[in-house]
């Protein structure tokens, strides 16, 4: 290995020393560490390098070999006192021929039977594993193909997309409750969704969605749900949505997502970023694949609001069998 790639992986020359003092080197320095010192998460990584070179059969020798690294640093990661470059993982990853999610300690690679489900997965397309997930779903109690025709129905897409104004109107036309799952995570936490993440942060903000979602799950039978544009992102509670309720992707154009947020007063998309219509559409881009999980979509750009309420209407009433 150059010199330069040695500075890029984090190394310094000093490591790459004889296998005698590769020998010596760790285990002075383990002496002098005692277990609560060292990193949690090395320790661990450490742990699971010996363990995957165990199932290959191979010695730290060849490891360091094969990865081209000193075995004195092969063997301070071994024993979780060395911090690793993302570089050497890569290389000690190869070597062992497993994927540096498995070396870092990924729970899909945590035990041979999650291994081996991976490895049938790998080369699915997405129709395929859409398929499995519906099935898991079945299997395990938690909901699966069920949502086929679900009288509960959500309406999915990013703020601005018409979710509030079509789910009224829906809602009214069909007899159901309409349910704006925000209201119902701001009636958790006893303060607005802004307040929410800027008092406790993001991850507590999903906590409440995720209990409010379940509560119009168990509550609502019936029911138009308008789902906040975010709970996408958190994979188990769009499990659960996807599994319960009948799905509407609403889709819009950048600029109407824009048009409408500031038309109903709401200034701060525009006053966050000169860039705000870049960051828009990125984030349609990064979430558009989940969106598109739902069971139908519609563009509510084309054309005015009535008859983009009327082809929703259309939708539902067909999917739920009611007289059109």
């Amino acid at each position: 290995m150059s010199s330069t790639i040695l500075q890029l992986a984090g190394l310094t020359p000093s490591l790459a020393k004889t296998d005698s003092e590769a020998v010596k080197a760790p285990a002075s320095a383990v002496d002098g560490m005692a277990a609560e010192d060292k990193n949690p998460f090395l320790a661990a990584l450490g742990e699971r390098v010996r363990a995957l070179r165990a199932r290959r059969g191979m010695t730290r020798k060849a490891l360091a070999l094969a990865a081209d690294v000193s075995e004195r640093h092969l063997a301070n990661l071994e024993y979780g006192v060395g911090n690793a470059s993302i570089l050497v993982l890569l290389q000690v990853a190869a070597a062992l021929q497993c994927t540096l999610a498995e070396l870092i300690g990924d729970i899909t690679t945590s035990s041979p039977e999650w291994l081996l489900i991976r490895e049938l997965l790998e080369q699915g397309d997405d129709a395929t594993l859409q398929r499995v997930r519906v099935a898991i779903g079945e299997l395990l109690g938690t909901g699966g193909g069920n949502a086929a025709h679900s009288a509960r129905v959500a309406l999915v897409g990013l703020r601005g997309a018409g979710k509030s104004t079509l789910g009224q109107l829906l809602a009214d036309d069909l007899g159901f409750p309409f349910v704006e799952l925000s209201r119902e995570i701001e009636k958790f936490a006893g303060c607005s969704v802004a307040e929410i993440q800027a008092l406790y942060g993001v991850n507590a903000y999903r906590r409440y969605e995720r209990r409010a979602l379940e509560e119009a799950i168990q509550i609502y039978p019936e029911a138009v749900i308008a789902i906040p544009g975010g709970l996408v992102s958190d994979a188990a509670t769009f499990n659960q949505l996807l599994a319960h309720c009948t799905t509407v992707w609403l889709q819009a154009q950048p600029e109407d997502h824009m048009k409408r947020v500031t038309a109903q007063g709401d200034l701060r998309p525009m006053a966050a970023s000169q860039e705000a219509m870049q960051d828009l559409k990125g984030i349609l881009a990064g979430r558009a694949a989940f969106y598109s999980k739902a069971q139908f979509r519609l563009d509510t750009s084309a054309q005015p609001l009535a008859p983009t309420f009327l082809a929703l209407r259309q939708i539902v009433r067909q999917v739920l069998r009611l007289p059109p």
